[in-house]
């Protein structure tokens, strides 16, 4: 795997005063938002990207109020936030929006995501090894719901999955029901 590797540059923000990083893998850049000094297990968020969601505040989904949740924790117990460049798990920003109009007309995100020839989450973690090695991380506190992501980190030491539930609205209480019912994520 060729992997071209950032300086780390200062990243002033609302929630705390940060370092950054960037892992380019092929044409995907992942971010990684860190608190210096880092804790010595650190809590860790690998957070997929969610344009609709992270930036534009989407209400379909729980992922921006995960990505300021996770970045206040970092902030607070010296940990970081790995941003991952994988729209849509992974199926791209067009078919996620095509996943969206299929899901205005009833199917569910699984369905869609079906519909369009992509698995349920098409998703990757392979860098993640690669890049808690860079930073000398041997054990960390994973900030997630999701037990598949556990298990795809299963070369890392992870000393405890730590939960981050969010709120549901009504926009996305369906969403977050097939998350749990069918993907098996601990909400």
């Amino acid at each position: 795997m060729n992997i071209e590797i950032s300086e780390v540059a200062n990243l002033p923000s609302r929630f705390g005063d940060f370092k950054v990083k960037v892992f380019k893998v092929g044409c995907k850049e992942h971010l990684v938002i860190f608190k210096e000094p880092i804790d010595e297990i650190p809590i860790v968020r690998v957070h997929s990207e969610c344009l609709t969601g992270d930036a534009m505040g989407s209400l379909k989904c729980d992922c921006r109020d995960q990505l300021e949740h996770a970045l206040m924790l970092a902030s607070k117990t010296n940990g970081m936030v790995i941003y991952l460049r994988q729209e849509g798990r992974n199926i791209g920003l067009l078919n996620k929006i095509n996943a969206y109009a299929l899901q205005d007309q009833g199917l569910n995100t699984i369905e869609a995501n079906h519909q369009l020839g992509f698995d349920a989450d098409e998703r990757t973690y392979e860098i993640v090894p690669f890049i808690l090695e860079h930073f000398g991380i041997k054990r960390i506190k994973l900030l997630t719901n999701n037990p598949k992501k556990v298990l795809s980190l299963s070369g890392i030491d992870i000393v405890e999955r730590v939960p981050i539930i969010m709120k549901s609205n009504p926009h996305n209480e369906g969403y977050l029901n097939v998350k749990k019912e069918s993907m098996g994520h601990l909400l």
